[in-house]
């Protein structure tokens, strides 16, 4: 289902993306196609303006360690 959230000061898409996703990459143009307003208003969001954030799947990220000594 669907999330919808509230822009805050100097929110962009892609700032929204990352806080939300954890990511940008791929995901900007899935919430665009969500919201196609969004594009008309421009790169900063004004504050207040409403965005629906579609289900995503994001892949669990793996973290590799290393091992400084053997």
């Amino acid at each position: 289902m669907p999330k919808s959230i509230t822009a805050i000061q100097n929110d962009t898409i892609d700032s929204i993306c990352w806080r939300y996703y954890g990511r940008s990459s791929g995901v900007v143009e899935k919430v665009l196609q969500a919201n196609p307003q969004l594009a008309e208003i421009g790169v900063i969001l004004p504050i207040g303006t409403s965005v629906t954030l579609p289900d995503i799947d994001t892949p669990q990220q793996t973290k590799q360690t290393i091992q400084l000594w053997d």
